[in-house]
C-alpha cells in the first residue's frame, strides 16, 4: 500500500466520522468525564478510583491519557497531574528514557511489561543473575492479583488471558527505574503501555492517533506483532511515519524560506523518531531453539528479508518511509509462552511458562535495558523529566480528537512550541542558579556595583548562548517571542538581585543612626559652650541650655528606641562596617589573595 493510499484511508475515516457525528469534538477535562455517569466503560472513572489505591501502593500503572467513546468523538484526555506526579520522582537534570509497547489487542503487551518490571526490580536489588526469572513463583498484574497490593514487586500492569480488550488509553508505571549507561551516567526509565489496536471497537484513525502519540513520546518503541511481520504491520507503521516524513520536508522548506519569513531549524536530515523494535511473538521457525547465537542470527536475517527492496512501487515506498522515519530499526523474536498462559484462568504461575520463552525473555530484557539504552531526544537534545513533560503536553493536545489525525504542519508547530518552552525554562534556570550563588538570598557578601554588573553581564551572555543552542527549531518569529520572554524574566529577576545586594551594603541605612547621633553631639557641644560662656543670671542662656538638654535627651531616647527595635540589624551592620574598614586598610595585601569563584568567572568570561 502506498503512502498516498494510506493517508487517504485515514482521511476517509475522518470524513466518515464527521458525517456520523456532526458535533464539533472537544478535549474533555476530567470533571466532565467524571460527570458522564451513563458511560460505564468510561476510562476516566478508572482514573478517579485509582489514586486512592496508589496512595497505599508502592507503585502501580497510572493512566496518563484516556480515550472517550463514539459519543464524544473518541476525545483524548491528557492527565497532566498524573504524569507530573511520576516525573517529579526523577532526579533533577537526570535524563529520561521512555520504553513503550504498542501493537494489536490481545497480543500480550501488558504481560510483557509486567515481565519488564520483574527484571528491573531484580536488577535494582542486585539479583539480576542469569536466572532472575526463577526468583519468584508468580507474575504480577494478572487476574488473581490483588489491586490493593502494596508490594511493588508483586504487582504489575493489568493483563489477563482471553480475547477481550483489557488496556484502554495510555498508561505509565508510577515509579521510574534508575539505570547506568555505558558512560557511567544515570538515566531514569519510564515504562508505557498502550491500548490495543486493530480491534472491532477502534477505528483506523484512532489507531493511528494512539500509535502516533506513543511514538512521539517514546525513545524506544516496541511494536508487538503476532507470529510474523506482515505487510499490513509495515503499512500501519508507515502510515504514521509518513506524517513524520512530511513534517521533515515542511521543515526543510521553511528553513530555506526568504528572510521575510525566516525559519530556523536543526538536523533537518535526521529521522524524526528514535528507535522501533519489532517484537515477533509466538515465533515457530527457529532452526534450533537451544542455540542462542544461531537464533540471534536468524532474527537479523529475518528483519533484512522483511525490509529488503521490493519491485512493487507501493511496497518499496512503505519500506522507504519506515527507514527514513526511525533512527534505528531492529527485531527480536520470542517463542510461544505455553498454552496455559492463554487461558482466562491463568493467574501468572511462572512454572507453567515454557523454558525457551523465559530464556529469550531474559535476552530481550537485557537488550532493551542494557548500557546502550538511549534517553528521549528531540532534535539531538537529551530530555530531562521536566522537558519531557512540556513535549508530552504539547503532543497530547495534538490528539485531543482521537478520530482526527493532526496535520504535519500542526505537529511541527507543537514540537517547536514545546522546544521553545524548554529553551526558556533552561535559560532562566541557568541564570538563576548562577546569580543565586553570587547575590541570592543565601549570599552574605555585598558586591560593588561594577562587580555586580560584570557578573550579571557574564551570566546573561552564558544564559542566552544556552537559549540559542536549544531554540533552533521553528519559526524565527516564535523564537524571537520566546527570547523576549527570557529577557523580560531576567530583567525582573535582576531588579530583585539588586535589592538583595543593596540590603547587604554596610553603609545602607546609616543615616538612621548618623543624623540623630550628629544632633546629639552638636547639642552637647553647644550646651557645653553655653554653660561655659554665659552668666548664670542670664535667662536666655538658661533657656538655651535647657533646650539643648532636651534635644540631647530626645536624641538619646530615639537612638535607644531604634536600638531596641533593630538590635540584630545594628549588630550585623557593625560587623559589615568593620569588615569594610578592615578591607579598606588591608591595601595591597588583600589583592594578593586567591580570587573568589565569582571573580574568577568574571575574568575567565
Amino acid at each position: 500500500m502506498s503512502d498516498t493510499s494510506s493517508i487517504d484511508a485515514v482521511m476517509v475515516e475522518k470524513e466518515d466520522a464527521v458525517v456520523e457525528e456532526p458535533k464539533e469534538p472537544e478535549l474533555i477535562d476530567e470533571e466532565e468525564e467524571e460527570a458522564n455517569t451513563n458511560k460505564p466503560e468510561d476510562a476516566a472513572q478508572e482514573v478517579e478510583a485509582r489514586p486512592e489505591k496508589l496512595q497505599q501502593a508502592a507503585a502501580a500503572p497510572v493512566q496518563i491519557v484516556s480515550i472517550g467513546n463514539e459519543e464524544d468523538a473518541y476525545a483524548f484526555t491528557f492527565h497532566k497531574d498524573a504524569l507530573n506526579e511520576i516525573l517529579n520522582k526523577v532526579p533533577e537534570k537526570e535524563h529520561v528514557a521512555v520504553v513503550s509497547v504498542v501493537g494489536a489487542f490481545r497480543t500480550g503487551k501488558s504481560f510483557l511489561l509486567s515481565w519488564f518490571l520483574k527484571y528491573l526490580h531484580s536488577d535494582a536489588n542486585g539479583d539480576a543473575a542469569k536466572d532472575w526469572y526463577t526468583k519468584f513463583d508468580k507474575l504480577g498484574g494478572g487476574p488473581g492479583s490483588n489491586p490493593d497490593d502494596t508490594d511493588a514487586e508483586t504487582h504489575g500492569f493489568d493483563w489477563r488471558g482471553g480475547s477481550e480488550r483489557n488496556t484502554t488509553g495510555i498508561w505509565m508505571w508510577s515509579e521510574p527505574f534508575s539505570r547506568t549507561r555505558a558512560d557511567g551516567s544515570k538515566i531514569s526509565v519510564l515504562l508505557v503501555d498502550t491500548q490495543g489496536m486493530f480491534d472491532h471497537e477502534t477505528t483506523m484513525a484512532l489507531t493511528a492517533a494512539i500509535f502516533g502519540l506513543s511514538t512521539l513520546l517514546s525513545s524506544h518503541q516496541i511494536y508487538n506483532v503476532d507470529k510474523r511481520i506482515q505487510e499490513d504491520n509495515l503499512q500501519q507503521l508507515a502510515l504514521f511515519s509518513e506524517y513524520g516524513r512530511m513534517a521533515l520536508e515542511q521543515e526543510k522548506r521553511e528553513s530555506s524560506a526568504d528572510d521575510s519569513d525566516e525559519n530556523i531549524s536543526a538536523a533537518v536530515a535526521k529521522a524524526p523518531f528514535q528507535s522501533i523494535e519489532f517484537l515477533v511473538r509466538d515465533w515457530q521457525n527457529f532452526e534450533d531453539d537451544e542455540d542462542e547465537e544461531l537464533m540471534e542470527k536468524e532474527m537479523s536475517e529475518y528483519l533484512e528479508t522483511v525490509l529488503k527492496e521490493r519491485d512493487a512501487k507501493d511496497l518499496q515506498e512503505t519500506r522507504d518511509h519506515i527507514s527514513s522515519s526511525f533512527e534505528k530499526i531492529s527485531c527480536f523474536m520470542m517463542t510461544h509462552p505455553g498454552f496455559a498462559v492463554t487461558k482466562k484462568k491463568y493467574e501468572g504461575d511462572v512454572s507453567k511458562i515454557e523454558p525457551t520463552f523465559l530464556v529469550l525473555l531474559d535476552k530481550f530484557c537485557r537488550k532493551v535495558f542494557g548500557e546502550n539504552l538511549q534517553p528521549k531526544t528531540i532534535h539531538g537534545r537529551e530530555l530531562t523529566a521536566s522537558e519531557l513533560a512540556a513535549f508530552m503536553e504539547a503532543y497530547a493536545l495534538l490528539f485531543k480528537n482521537g478520530a482526527a489525525f493532526p496535520e504535519a504542519s500542526t505537529m511541527l508547530e507543537a514540537t517547536a512550541s514545546a522546544n521553545n518552552t524548554v529553551a526558556v525554562n533552561a535559560t532562566i534556570s541557568t541564570y538563576v542558579e548562577e546569580m543565586d550563588g553570587f547575590a541570592g538570598p543565601d549570599a552574605v557578601t555585598f558586591r560593588k556595583d561594577e562587580d555586580f554588573r560584570a557578573f550579571h553581564d557574564s551570566v546573561m551572555n552564558k544564559s542566552m548562548r544556552a537559549f540559542d543552542d536549544i531554540a533552533t527549531f521553528g519559526s524565527a518569529n516564535s523564537i524571537r517571542k520566546a527570547r523576549m520572554k527570557v529577557i523580560t524574566d531576567i530583567t525582573q529577576r535582576l531588579a530583585m538581585y539588586e535589592k538583595l545586594n543593596e540590603s547587604r551594603n554596610p553603609l545602607a541605612g546609616l543615616e538612621t543612626f548618623l543624623i540623630p547621633s550628629g544632633v546629639a553631639v552638636l547639642s552637647y557641644i553647644l550646651r557645653t559652650i553655653a554653660d561655659a560662656t554665659c552668666s548664670s543670671w542670664s535667662q536666655t542662656c538658661r533657656a538655651s541650655s535647657d533646650a539643648l538638654s532636651h534635644i540631647l535627651a530626645a536624641a538619646f531616647i530615639f537612638l535607644f528606641i531604634v536600638y531596641l527595635t533593630k538590635a540584630k540589624q545594628i549588630h550585623d551592620k557593625l560587623k559589615q562596617l568593620h569588615g569594610a574598614v578592615t578591607a579598606m586598610f588591608a591595601g595591597d595585601s588583600s589583592s594578593e589573595k586567591a580570587p573568589t569563584r565569582a571573580e574568577s568567572k568574571i575574568k575567565n568570561d
